[in-house]
């Protein structure tokens, strides 16, 4: 992994239902991931058991934590500590920015 990753060479995964991802950074205990939302986009609810550290970089977020739905717009931050069931719905097409701890080898 580079130390230095310019945003251009980062290709986009099409995960399908209004969902893209880039792996942008990781190594065996960090990972860094950008996820664009298009509006009406549905984050399905799961668990991992890696801790997650979320920033809403674009758009405005419906997030669910252990039962509970907030509203957050772009410059909010969510955490979930391992194994907390969580999802998305994007009400405003935007973008979140994950880091996981460790990373997340199903995503590579």
């Amino acid at each position: 992994m580079q130390n230095l990753i310019q945003d251009s060479t980062v290709e986009w995964t099409d995960l399908g239902a209004g969902i893209k991802r880039k792996i942008m950074a990781y190594n065996d205990s960090m990972m860094l991931v950008k996820v664009a939302f298009e509006s009406g986009a549905v984050g399905v609810l799961h668990q991992h058991p890696h801790t997650q550290a979320s920033y809403v970089s674009k758009g405005v977020f419906d997030i669910s934590i252990d039962g509970v739905t907030t509203r957050l717009h772009a410059g909010d931050v969510y955490f979930v500590p391992s194994e907390l069931i969580h999802g998305a719905v994007c009400i405003e097409s935007g973008e979140l920015v994950d880091v996981f701890s460790p990373m997340r080898e199903d995503f590579v």
